[in-house]
């Protein structure tokens, strides 16, 4: 609630809301980069359960619709939005680094969307594609953080579905 009401996550304002001491909280959290990836996947993951309830069809059109879906929501979410403009490095740091679990577990949630719309495959195999979608997907997400401006979904559409198993 304190990273929706102030579009970032001011770890001093924080623990003045929850009473407690910074020290506490840091103790709690590990750091702020943590706590700031435990609030992103959880905005991250209603968006994306919302993309999987209004996405159609089955196969491949699924998973392309899903991420479709999923980007536009994420694109509209102007907290987040507020949060990239306001702290460029955190947040690159944060959505596109191995600093924080976000993509380990963005690949986790892309292997569900998989076997949801039917692809079957090896599963170590339906992993490394997974990733590289993670990958694809989050760099037409914040391409504009990544500094190449917008990118819009359509062009890497065929990207996407070549990684997509047959």
């Amino acid at each position: 609630m304190h990273y929706l009401h102030h579009s970032g996550l001011d770890m001093e304002g924080l623990a003045g809301e929850l009473s407690i001491s910074r020290a506490t909280l840091y103790r709690a959290v590990g750091s702020r980069d943590a706590l700031l990836g435990e609030v992103l996947w959880a905005l991250a993951r209603l968006l994306l359960d919302e993309a999987r309830g209004e996405a159609a069809g089955a196969g491949p059109d699924r998973v392309i619709e899903v991420s479709r879906v999923f980007a536009e929501l994420m694109f509209s979410a102007q907290q987040l939005r507020q949060f990239v403009a306001a702290e460029p490095q955190t947040a690159a740091r944060v959505l596109v680094t191995p600093a924080t679990d976000l993509q380990q577990r963005g690949v986790a949630a892309q292997l569900e969307i998989f076997h949801e719309a039917g692809l079957a495959g090896d599963e170590e195999d339906l992993r490394r594609r997974a990733y590289l979608y993670v990958r694809l997907l989050g760099s037409v997400m914040y391409s504009e953080l990544l500094g190449v401006g917008n990118v819009e979904f359509d062009l890497a559409e065929p990207a996407l579905r070549a990684l997509l198993p047959h």
